[in-house]
């Protein structure tokens, strides 16, 4: 099985399944736009800017799952990207991804790449690793998404390379990004 075998709205409401995308490197983010990580979408856009001519796309996926920390609609969403962001990438329509009603695609995504812990050796992953043990230390365990902004690097091939948590900067995974071009 590959991500090609899944289907997902557009933010503008169109289904499109992810085959569309074979034979191109991608980067599947879990968005919000009104997270400490959402300056992440800067340098999301910079990384598709640079390596979209390579055959590298990024997928986002807005999610309020994670302290309603995406309340619009599909089209606030849109909007915000691209005043706030210049977002370029394809965007999809919101979707959970944790739970009883998470998109498939993402219960793929976890079971391919099991969660691995925070990188404590970044502050932003000390950080967010403290916060859980302090509010929410049962999300620690399992493999389900645990804040905006994870990200999963697919390969030509349509499988699940690499997963990186939230505080890891996209800027930080063009070592991960470039042998697979």
């Amino acid at each position: 099985m590959s991500v090609y075998a899944y289907t997902a709205n557009t933010i503008r409401g169109q289904e499109v399944t992810l085959d569309k995308y074979a034979g191109k490197v991608m980067l599947i983010v879990n968005t919000a736009s009104k997270c400490g990580f959402t300056p992440q979408y800067a340098d999301l856009q910079k990384l598709y800017e640079k390596y979209a001519e390579r055959e590298f796309v990024i997928l986002g996926f807005p999610c309020n799952q994670f302290g309603d920390q995406e309340p619009g609609t599909n089209e606030d969403v849109h909007t915000f990207c691209q005043l706030n962001y210049g977002v370029t990438f394809p965007l999809f329509e919101k979707i959970d991804v944790n739970g009883s009603e998470r998109h498939p695609l993402f219960a793929y995504l976890t079971d391919s790449k099991p969660f691995q812990g925070f990188d404590l050796a970044a502050s932003s992953g000390r950080m967010l690793n403290a916060y859980f043990e302090e509010h929410f230390p049962e999300r620690l365990e399992g493999n389900d998404i645990k804040w905006n902004f994870t990200k999963f690097l697919i390969n030509r091939e349509g499988q699940v390379v690499e997963r990186f948590e939230s505080p890891v900067d996209p800027l930080d995974l063009e070592a991960a990004i470039e042998p697979l071009l």
